[in-house]
């Protein structure tokens, strides 16, 4: 799993508030590309409520139950601090109190965790020696590290002529050196927290949306770090799941389409995230493959399969077998107990749960959504290969993962 926007805190030796998964567009950053974004504040906002409600709603999950730190635990300039762990020390506030049936939590605890988020988030500014809430988004700044280019230099993708003049926007975009911006000697460095806006990785027309750190030449601990920060595996709980499935249900070799064709930019590419698995399965045919296995992982539900490729291969059950997982599988739900059981995130840090107040506990309707996560694992098995989405991210997962090995390592 990608997790790059680790390095700052890396190369700034802070420790790193790890936060919840959120719900999907639960936060809508924007688009960078276009220059439409939330600024810094509004979206610090946003994520602090919409995880204070998870709370609320004893769905909390932590990035750290789904996502394996431990290959970095062993550097001392590695430090992590769970979102909750830290909101129940830094507010002063209970935290149990807030997942319960009774939605009606205390007014006192209710404004203590508002006025805390409003001052995290930076609506009253930075302040001195505890926080810099930080203005730099997209739109503006590119960070970089130890780059052979000025400090402040011009980045290649900026806003275009028609976008100025129709968006009445000026915004221009540098290069900035996050080591020489925020680390020692600098306004920053005195802060406690440094809360950033958004860690946003994605490229667009040669150029990094908002981070551009992909290796320290002149730093071989930091370098060794970015390498690990390369990829990390889910935890073993999931791991072991998606083995399971390929393993014990799939029963040998078998072909992994994953295909996203309901959200965004995907649902009008139809047609192209089809060809690819047209083409593969053709190849497979023709290597002398008899009935093809093959594991579908899509966000388009099986009951509007009809009409589509999908529904051509499904019905030709001498020539294909397919393979799907649902979320009312009984894999799925016990992995689910198991990760909420095994409670990685609270485990996080020199704080424990229970100095800071927090229970691991859960209603059963808090259970954690792992399917997307058992079904990468899965994909990483294939052993006739993937078909992935073009531009989706859960694609360059996957073969992120087929390219550490994680089902055969």
């Amino acid at each position: 799993m990608q997790f790059y926007k680790r390095k700052v805190p890396v190369i700034l030796n802070r420790t790193l508030i790890v936060p919840p998964v959120l719900d999907h567009h639960a936060v809508a950053l924007g688009s960078c590309p276009k220059f439409r974004v939330l600024n810094p504040n509004e979206l610090r906002y946003k994520v602090w409520n919409h995880s204070i409600q998870l709370l609320r709603d004893c769905r909390y999950v932590s990035m750290v139950d789904i996502v394996d730190l431990s290959p970095l635990v062993s550097y001392s300039t590695v430090r992590f601090v769970d979102f909750r762990t830290f909101v129940s020390s830094w507010c002063g506030v209970n935290l149990n109190v807030l997942c319960s049936k009774d939605q009606n939590i205390p007014s006192l605890l209710s404004e203590s965790l508002r006025q805390c988020g409003s001052l995290l988030s930076g609506y009253y500014g930075s302040i001195s020696g505890c926080l810099s809430a930080l203005e730099d988004d997209c739109r503006t700044t590119v960070w970089t590290y130890q780059k052979d280019v000025e400090d402040g230099a011009l980045d290649s993708f900026q806003p275009d002529d028609q976008l100025k003049k129709k968006k009445k926007i000026s915004f221009i975009r540098r290069r900035k050196d996050v080591y020489k911006a925020l680390g020692p000697g600098s306004a920053a460095e005195s802060a406690t927290v440094l809360a950033f806006g958004s860690l946003l990785l994605l490229p667009y027309k040669g150029s990094e949306s908002h981070i551009d750190i992909h290796e320290a030449p002149n730093d071989p601990i930091i370098q060794t770090l970015i390498e690990k920060i390369e990829f990390l595996p889910f935890v073993p709980e999931i791991i072991n799941a998606g083995k399971k499935f390929a393993l014990q249900t799939i029963k040998g070799p078998f072909l992994c389409a994953q295909l996203r064709l309901l959200d965004g930019q995907f649902k009008n590419h139809h047609k192209a995230t089809f060809l690819g698995l047209k083409q593969k399965i053709e190849f497979l045919k023709q290597t002398g493959q008899k009935r093809i296995h093959v594991f579908v992982m899509t966000d388009l539900p099986m009951a509007n399969w009809t009409g589509s490729y999908l529904g051509s291969i499904a019905k030709d059950s001498d020539a294909f077998k397919l393979f799907v997982i649902r979320e009312e599988d009984d894999l799925v739900q016990e992995t689910a107990k198991e990760v909420m059981d095994a409670g990685h995130g609270l485990k996080l840090g020199s704080v424990s749960q229970s100095s800071a107040g927090i229970n691991k506990r859960h209603h059963p309707q808090s259970l954690s959504d792992v399917l997307l996560y058992i079904e990468e694992v899965v994909c990483s098995c294939a052993s006739l290969g993937f078909v992935g989405t073009a531009g989706s991210t859960i694609a360059e997962s996957i073969e992120l993962m087929r390219k550490h090995d994680v089902c055969f390592g």
